[in-house]
């Protein structure tokens, strides 16, 4: 007897015109969906440390975008925890916009130990790392500050946490740029998308997740999207990658 539940994935596109629709039309904003997404995002990374955070040491790499905006959300609730956090921001302050410059102020108000990416920089000693560097509209190689992130990520002896997707896979057909963070695990949001199915962006996710940032089933009905309740017993469920389609639950063979 099989108690898996098919999860429906969805392309790039549909994912940029959910954000529109909880904006524009349901009126959840930005900011709100970063808190879901961050809150969820540290609480997998306690799970990822055996259930308790206190002094332990983790690194956030956060890119300027809404992702790094996640990751400086998820930052801020493990410094409130007592984890040790070191935070790594791809560019200056003044380079954050939006609900990530909100997300960065609170940090900066709260005292909490900032870095900007530089050349020859090295990253301290960790027990996680959480990738927070580039969300789901990469199209090519990364570049610039994000490139040495990441490099700096890989590099690193700590186990990886991504958030929505690997910074530097293709989440619209799974493609791998060069380079690429390889995940321990991925946290991925609202659903998964289309391109985790392909070996290589399944391979670079590691362990998948997805977290609940509060998508109204009529905004998924709106879009023809059939999505079954998931989130009824818990706001963070494991995926698996089978079949070349994702699913939750365990199948009895």
């Amino acid at each position: 007897m099989s108690t898996r539940v098919r999860v429906p994935t969805v392309t790039t596109a549909q994912m940029q015109e959910i954000d529109r629709l909880m904006i524009g039309e349901y009126g959840i904003e930005l900011l709100q969906m970063m808190e879901n997404a961050g809150r969820s995002l540290a609480t997998l990374a306690r799970q990822m440390l055996g259930g308790d955070v206190r002094d332990r040491p983790i690194v956030v790499l956060a890119g300027r975008g809404a992702n790094g905006g996640g990751g400086l959300a998820a930052a801020r609730h493990l410094l409130n925890w007592g984890a040790w956090v070191q935070i790594v921001c791809s560019y200056p302050p003044a380079a954050y916009t939006g609900a990530a410059a909100h997300q960065l102020h609170i940090l900066q108000a709260m005292g909490a130990p900032l870095a900007w990416a530089e050349e020859g920089w090295e990253l301290p000693p960790a027990d996680l790392l959480i990738d927070a560097i580039i969300g789901y509209g990469l199209r090519g190689d990364p570049r610039g500050p994000a490139r040495g992130l990441i490099q700096l990520a890989n590099s690193s002896a700590a186990p990886i946490l991504s958030l929505d997707t690997p910074s530097g896979v293709d989440t619209a057909d799974g493609r791998v740029f060069d380079p690429h963070i390889q995940a321990a695990a991925t946290l991925t949001l609202a659903l998964p998308k289309s391109g985790f199915c392909q070996p290589d962006a399944a391979t670079a996710c590691g362990d998948l997740y997805l977290a609940d940032i509060s998508v109204p089933a009529a905004l998924y009905d709106q879009l023809g999207i059939a999505v079954p309740i998931l989130f009824g017993s818990h706001d963070i469920i494991a995926l698996t990658v089978a079949d070349g389609e994702i699913w939750t639950g365990t199948r009895d063979d």
